[in-house]
Order: C-alpha cells, then structure tokens, then sequence
C-alpha cells in the first residue's frame, strides 16, 4: 500500500520530516510512503478529508481549526516532531533583557503566510498582562519582504523562522529578542490523518510512527552538521553552514521531540492560544485531536536509530 504524504510548505525547522525520507526511514519499517507538496497549507487538510492524500504534516492548529467548524469531522494527529514554536522576534538592537512589554513601545512586523506565529505571540503578551492591540504591528507582509524592512531600518522587529533568522544574526543587523520555543511546549508540526484512515489503514500508520521514532533518535544522537548535510538536497539554494547553524539552533531550543507522541500540555498551550486569538470559539478535547496509540507502540518497539 503506497501512502500518500503531504508537506505544507518547505521550511527548515521540518527538518525531522526531510531526514525520515532521505533516510528511507519508511522503507526500513516496511512503508511505501510518497511525498508530495500540497499547492496550498490551507486546502491541504481537506485533501485529507476528501481522500486525495493519505497523511500530511502540519499544525494541530489546522485540527482545532476544523473540529471547531465540525467536531465530527476526524482530523487527528498521532506522530508529533516539532515540539515548540520555531519563530523568532527579531530586532534590529540586541535586547538581552527583552520582555513582553517592549512590544509596546516599538513597531514590529509579524507573519503574514500563516496564522500560528502571530497566534501564539498574541497569547504571550496577554499572558504577560498586556493587550496585543497594543501592539504597532504590520500583519500584511511577507518575512522576505520584512527581512529588508528589517535591514534598510524601517521596522524595529520582525518574526520569522529560519533561516531569515540566522541569515540576520550572522550578518550582525538582527539580534534575538525572544525564541518563541523558550515558552515551552506548544504543538507545532505533527503527522496527522483522519480517524477513518487510522481505521483502514492502521498498520500502515503505526509503521510510520516508528519511522518518525528512529528518525527521532538518529537525529539527537547526531551532530547539526551530519543532520544539515542529511537533509541538504532540500534547500540547495542554502548554505550549508547557514543550514547546519539554523539546525543546531533548533536542537538547542528543544524544538524538535524525543518521541513521536503529541503531549497533552503542548497541544493545550496551541489550543488557548488559537481560543485567545479568535481562530477558534469552542476549542476541541484532545482525546478527540490526537491519537496517541502508534506513539505509544513505536516507544514500546524501541526500533533501533536510523
């Protein structure tokens, strides 16, 4: 049975997912798995519920989103790799003693090409006591585009994920004033399916779980350089320090699990976040978003690192 696997977009801190296929992780558990890139993250959970893929990676945020529009709907993650936000604040002075409160009293521009980044950010300052209306904030724009906001001085800080990050960082105009993923847990990327396909096809989806698992371990008992030259064929446009430093930086935050399973306090720290920000009215149980059982039998398995 060939399984059809959407990626939403390419990204760097998807890396786990990009290393599972050039390891041929799938193949060694027995899974003919075909990755595909889905033309739009936004369609891309409906393809699933329409049958025109299999699996897709992507946000819990996607699950919410669609179980709050029809809690009988069956969208459900099960093999979760990013573990924390990715995204970065940053600006153009270093900040050593950056807080919350210093979004108020500059002008930032946030992510425009999805909902999460700036989602989860509204969540922190209101958790800090503070108003995200507050904020002088440009919402319209793309993290290319306000890279060289960022670098021209028009804009004081940006949010962006790698490597528009690091690019900034190493050529000493950005500085970081605050690592999303030192929040702590907060479901970002996971496998997820529908209930239906759990269902048909479940020992295929568990064979999964425990390719994402041995990924998992082959990637924390590795070097960033060794990861980075991994998965470097799917970013040939950057280089290869560039790509080994944005890796090591991850793995430095903790963004990426020790294991496939999607924890209850990271997907209810998405779930108030998503709440807070309006996305969602009703939020959904996670019993009913995540399906923990393919997590659970690939640590019981214990296979071996890639």
């Amino acid at each position: 049975m060939t399984i059809t696997l959407f990626e939403n977009f390419r990204a760097v801190f998807y890396t786990p997912f990009y290393a599972s296929v050039a390891l041929d992780a799938y193949g060694a558990e027995g899974a003919d798995v075909r990755l595909e890139t889905s033309s739009d993250p936004e369609t891309t959970a409906q393809a699933l519920l329409n049958g025109e893929a299999d699996v897709s990676w992507g946000g819990p945020m996607r699950i919410l989103h669609y179980h709050d529009k029809d809690p009988n709907c069956g969208l459900v993650g099960f093999a979760e790799v990013v573990t924390r936000d990715p995204f970065f604040l940053i600006g153009r002075d270093p900040r050593p003693d950056f807080t919350m409160q210093d979004l108020t009293n500059c002008r930032i521009a946030s992510v425009s090409e999805v909902p999460t980044p700036w989602l989860c950010l509204q969540d922190d300052l209101r958790r800090a006591g503070l108003n995200p209306d507050s904020v002088e904030r440009i919402s319209n724009r793309t993290m290319a585009e306000n890279e060289a906001a960022l670098r021209e001085g028009s804009i004081d800080a940006i949010q962006v994920f790698q490597p528009f990050a690091e690019h900034l960082i190493r050529d000493g105009v950005g500085h970081i004033w605050y690592a999303a993923a030192s929040r702590g847990p907060c479901s970002y990327t996971t496998l997820y399916t529908t209930t239906d396909a759990l269902q048909s096809k479940r020992d295929t989806l568990d064979t999964m779980a425990r390719a994402i698992y041995r990924t998992q371990k082959w990637l924390h008992s590795n070097p960033p350089a060794t990861v980075a030259a991994c998965v470097a064929d799917y970013f040939p446009d950057l280089d290869p320090d560039v790509l080994t430093a944005c890796i090591a930086r991850y793995i430095a935050l903790g963004a990426y699990g020790s294991n496939p399973i999607l924890p209850r306090d990271g997907f209810e720290r998405l779930t108030d976040a998503c709440l807070s920000g309006g996305l969602i009215q009703r939020g959904a149980a996670y019993e009913n978003c995540v399906d923990t059982e393919a997590a659970k039998k690939a640590i019981e398995a214990d296979p071996p690192s890639m």
